[in-house]
C-alpha cells in the first residue's frame, strides 16, 4: 500500500464513536477514530515500509501517527528524526506509545531518552520516560546503563509528585518497569514504589486510573524475582 491508499483506508475505518472516545482521552484533531484492532491488518501490510511510516507520522493525524509507531523501524532512524517525533507528538498516547516503541529500537535509545526526560515540554518528557520503560522491558540487563537507571529511580522518588501531569504517569510506569524487569534494581524499585505511594494524575473525562506501582510490580513478576523480558515493546 502507498501513503495515499493508507490514509484513505484510515478514513474508511474511522468511526464517530471511536473518535469521540479518543478525544475524551485527550486526542486533538485531526483524527479519524480508528480502533487499534483495526490498525493491525494495516500494520501487517505495511511491514518494512519505512517511507510510508515516516510520511504517516508527519501528517499530524493521530490514527496515522499511531500506525506509524507500529510500522517504523527505529534502528533505521536518525537521532534527529527521533527528536522530531518526540517534539511533534500530538498527545500523550503518541508520546507514551508510538514514540517510545520506535525510539527503544535505536542504538542510542538510552542516551536519547535520558535527554528527553529533562525537557520542559511535557510530552517530550513523557516520551523520554516511556522510552526508558520500553527499553528496560526488552533489553538484557547486561546491555542496560544500570548506574544511570539507578540515578533516575532516585530522581523519580524525589520529583514524581511535583512533576507535570502526564510526566507523573510516565514516571510511575518507569518505576513499574524497572521493578518488573531489571534484576539489579528490582528490590530498590519496589521499595521506592512503596515509598512513593499513590500518584495523582488528571486523567480527564475518563475512568482510567493510575496503577499502584508496588502492587503492579508484584503482580507482574508472577512469583519470580523479575519477569521475563518482552520480545517487543509494541502492543
Amino acid at each position: 500500500m502507498e501513503f495515499d491508499e493508507v490514509m484513505q483506508e484510515l478514513a474508511r475505518r474511522g468511526t464517530p464513536q471511536t473518535k469521540q472516545t479518543y478525544m475524551r482521552h485527550g486526542a486533538p484533531e485531526p483524527l479519524f477514530g480508528v480502533r487499534i484492532g483495526d490498525l493491525k491488518p494495516l500494520q501487517k501490510q505495511l511491514k518494512g515500509r519505512q517511507d510510508v511510516a515516516l510520511a504517516l507520522y508527519a501528517t499530524g493525524n493521530s490514527d496515522a501517527m499511531y500506525l506509524a509507531g507500529l510500522v517504523a523501524d527505529g534502528s533505521k532512524m536518525t537521532v534527529r528524526q527521533l527528536d522530531q517525533w518526540a517534539k511533534s507528538a500530538s498527545w500523550h498516547m503518541i508520546a507514551g506509545c508510538s514514540v517510545p516503541w520506535v525510539a527503544a529500537e535505536h542504538p542510542q535509545a538510552g542516551k536519547v531518552a535520558m535527554k528527553w526526560t529533562k525537557s520542559r515540554a511535557e510530552l517530550v518528557a513523557v516520551a523520554g520516560w516511556a522510552t526508558l520503560s520500553a527499553l528496560v522491558s526488552v533489553e538484557s540487563d547486561d546491555a542496560l546503563p544500570i548506574d544511570d537507571l539507578h540515578a533516575l529511580l532516585s530522581h523519580v522518588e524525589e520529583r514524581i509528585h511535583v512533576a507535570a501531569n502526564r510526566v507523573r504517569y510516565a514516571m510511575n510506569n518507569y518505576i513499574i518497569c524497572v521493578g518488573t524487569y531489571v534484576l539489579p534494581l528490582a528490590a530498590e524499585a519496589l521499595e521506592i514504589a512503596r515509598q512513593v505511594g499513590k500518584v495523582s494524575v488528571d486523567m480527564g473525562a475518563t475512568d482510567c486510573k493510575v496503577p499502584d506501582a508496588a502492587s503492579y510490580i508484584i503482580k507482574s513478576r508472577r512469583g519470580q524475582p523479575v519477569a521475563a523480558k518482552r520480545k517487543t515493546a509494541r502492543c
